[in-house]
């Protein structure tokens, strides 16, 4: 769940990017007696100088045509609920792209074939649905439908926690964002002063291979779609935060999952080609004092086996929900920084100036960093890519984004594409007793 002090633009942005754990502590410690209700949104609006597919065959990628977008990308409602001092229930409730009509079913009495109704084309997801037993600082206990705290942006996903108008794009490509699966999770604050960690360790429903493709690598394999999630091979997750320097967060987290296969819509689809081991790294740290605010991440990933699930992939009914488009690559990778600098604090802390950021960020992302065997990657998933923009912060929850981005594809074999945007989000509890 989110927090937030609405006392400044300062301390709102401070309490936001502190860790999950650190969030979950003062959450449940304080705030509210019994109830709280808020979420949190976005609007979005971007005018860009590409057409909507850089893998049409052409020799020079993704056409120069001018086409504008308008959305809202994310509503959420979100709640926390004290059974008692030790007993607490949160959730939170995601309606993409303005909400959906879409129902999937798998129908097994016929030949096992997908039928589908389309209404509306956005998504309603539960992102969050957990019950929490606390026990002790250093060691509490989460079960239900959680976030999967790998990466920096999944950690802090909500609207103020980053620069720029859309989530950072590299990791967003590569793994689910925001990421969240059914499971069990432990964790806990140890130490003081300048040896002071938090941790997180799940065991949650690991990713399925068939949503898996050339262009996102495993961002598509987060279960869901279903009624049920297929557990027959579990990923076991761990997190470990550094937070002994006051303003810095340094973090790092581990994904594995034996067999991605065995969570198949049909599991006798990759059966043939053996297991398939998936690895994701990742380290990230975050720095913020009244002057600026710097953040940095990485992610490696590593799918043993991809030449053949590629293959099995391909496979796949032409009725079922998934792309089917390969190669999946055997490595992915993404890393980026990024800087802001605080205007106000530029003139003084009595100063009037509004609490503006102007930043830049970097980012370098490939889902088809490096292939298997005879596996052919396509250097228009490679993407060298530079923001610029500025946040303002009219409330401590309300900020207005604006940002120019330019992408430079393939090390610059293909058409670049530029895009400015325009946003505005908020985040809040809305009601509390």
């Amino acid at each position: 769940m989110f927090s937030l002090c609405l006392t400044s633009s300062v301390n709102a942005q401070e309490n936001s990017e502190k860790s999950a754990v650190e969030r979950s502590a003062e959450i449940y410690a304080s705030g509210y007696e019994k109830f709280r209700f808020g979420g949190y949104g976005e609007a979005l609006a971007s005018f860009m100088d590409y057409g909507i597919n850089r893998f049409t065959g052409t020799s020079s990628g993704n056409k120069k045509v001018n086409r504008n977008s308008i959305s809202i990308p994310r509503f959420i409602v979100a709640f926390d609920y004290k059974f008692n001092s030790q007993w607490i229930l949160g959730a939170e409730i995601e309606f993409e792209a303005g909400g959906a009509g879409t129902a999937y079913e798998l129908e097994n009495t016929e030949n096992g074939e997908y039928e589908t109704e389309v209404e509306k084309g956005g998504e309603v997801a539960l992102e969050q649905f957990h019950i929490t037993r606390l026990i002790h600082p250093a060691f509490n206990v989460r079960v239900g439908h959680l976030i999967v705290p790998v990466g920096l942006t999944n950690e802090h996903h909500e609207p103020i926690n980053f620069f720029g108008t859309s989530r950072p794009e590299g990791e967003s490509t590569i793994i689910p964002c925001t990421w969240h699966e059914n499971g069990l999770e432990f964790f806990g604050t140890f130490g003081e002063k300048y040896s002071r960690f938090n941790y997180q360790f799940q065991i949650v429903a690991g990713l399925n291979a068939c949503g898996f493709d050339r262009n996102t690598w495993v961002a598509g394999g987060k279960q869901g779609l279903f009624e049920t999630d297929n557990f027959t091979s579990p990923a076991y997750v761990a997190r470990l935060n550094y937070l002994g320097v006051p303003g810095l967060i340094i973090g790092g987290s581990f994904y594995y999952c034996n067999n991605v296969g065995a969570n198949s819509d049909k599991p006798e689809t990759f059966t043939s080609i053996g297991r398939s081991p998936l690895k994701i790294y990742t380290a990230d740290l975050q720095y913020k004092n009244k002057y600026i605010t710097a953040r940095a991440n990485m992610i490696y990933g590593d799918l043993a086996n991809s030449e053949a699930l590629s293959s099995a992939i391909r496979g796949q009914s032409n009725t079922s929900p998934y792309s089917r488009t390969v190669p999946v690559a055997s490595n992915a990778v993404s890393y980026g920084g990024e800087l802001g600098i605080n205007l106000r604090s530029l003139f003084g802390s009595q100063s009037k100036f509004p609490v503006i950021y102007p930043f830049a960020r970097y980012e370098y992302y490939n889902p088809q960093e490096k292939g298997e065997g005879k596996q052919v990657m396509d250097l228009r998933n490679k993407v060298n890519m530079w923001s610029v923009g500025a946040n303002w912060y009219a409330l401590p929850n309300l900020v207005v984004k604006a940002d120019y981005k330019a992408r430079k594809i393939g090390g610059g074999k293909y058409n670049s594409e530029n895009e400015f945007s325009l946003g505005i989000a908020y985040i809040g509890w809305f009601l509390s007793k």
